[in-house]
């Protein structure tokens, strides 16, 4: 099974449950995030940094050959190289420094080659609808999806929805926050886009939970929904499979302030909403929409 197929798994697994819905967020919590299309290919390479491991390889030269671990000031200790400042080089320049070190005073046409043994300087975070939340290790190019399997993949409360917010640097149109949403079903090319968004030391990943309306009174089928993107009193009523045929066009929406805890009740007259009077209402987590019985 290949990692892409793991993830798909994992986000089917979290599909429509009937589960106790969490608490309402705030309505700025689900606030709607500009979503840039991420550009993979301009991450930066692995920049090695305090804590890292490195497995220095001199060839012909076993006694030169190290692992060593890069110190708080940001050097290695080698052989006759004494203390090397690498922090901050690509696994490249760090080759290519020693290299050229050793050529200088020590080796004829040395051959080095550098690999991290450990990764220990730069993190991610995961919080959220995952199995094993926390800190999270960038291994090089570190992808959304190698980060997932990582954190264990979703639990079933988990809607699919991730928030990207980025402290070093910025996504490709500027902005520090990306939100992306994963299929509940197979695999979709945007799907495979999103997995591969690469990440950076300091993001945080939170995986939203699924968030639910109720739909009561005069429809076919009453009961609690996902809400999936924007979701509006039509838009529910027709998922609950439309009204009945007693059901009238005067809605109410009882909205409780997460806040507060005040109860305000939202009237909808789906009519003036079909004609373009009035606006059809965007639900809010844990609204109770509900179609009373029409009088004749």
């Amino acid at each position: 099974m290949n990692r892409l197929m793991a993830v798909a798994l994992a986000v089917a697994a979290a599909g429509p449950s009937w589960a106790q819905a969490p608490p309402a967020p705030s309505p700025s919590a689900i606030a709607p995030v500009p979503t840039p299309a991420p550009e993979p290919s301009t991450s930066p390479e692995y920049r090695v940094g305090p804590g890292d491991v490195l497995e220095v390889t001199v060839f012909g030269n076993d006694d030169l050959s190290r692992l060593s671990t890069v110190q708080t000031n940001g050097t290695v200790a080698l052989p006759l190289l004494g203390e090397v400042a690498i922090a901050g080089l690509t696994l490249s320049e760090i080759q290519r420094k020693l290299t050229s070190l050793l050529a200088r005073d020590y080796l004829v046409n040395p051959q080095v080659e550098v690999k991290v043994k450990e990764y220990q300087s730069q993190f991610v975070s995961v919080v959220g609808e995952v199995n094993t939340p926390g800190r999270k290790p960038l291994r090089g190019r570190t992808r959304l999806i190698d980060v997932l399997l990582e954190a264990g993949g979703f639990t079933p409360r988990a809607s699919g929805e991730i928030l990207i917010t980025r402290f070093e640097g910025t996504f490709g149109d500027g902005n520090r926050n990306i939100r992306i949403r994963l299929g509940g079903g197979s695999m979709t090319p945007q799907d495979q886009v999103n997995l591969e968004v690469q990440l950076r030391n300091g993001d945080i990943l939170t995986v939203l939970p699924k968030y639910y309306v109720t739909v009561e009174g005069e429809v076919n089928r009453p009961n609690r929904y996902v809400i999936e993107g924007e979701l509006t009193v039509t838009g529910a009523i027709s998922t609950a499979g439309g009204l009945t045929r007693f059901g009238s066009n005067d809605v109410k929406v009882r909205r409780v302030d997460p806040q507060t805890g005040k109860t305000e009740v939202l009237e909808v007259d789906l009519k003036s909403v079909r004609k373009g009077k009035q606006k059809d209402l965007v639900l809010l987590p844990n609204d109770v929409v509900t179609v009373p019985r029409r009088f004749f």
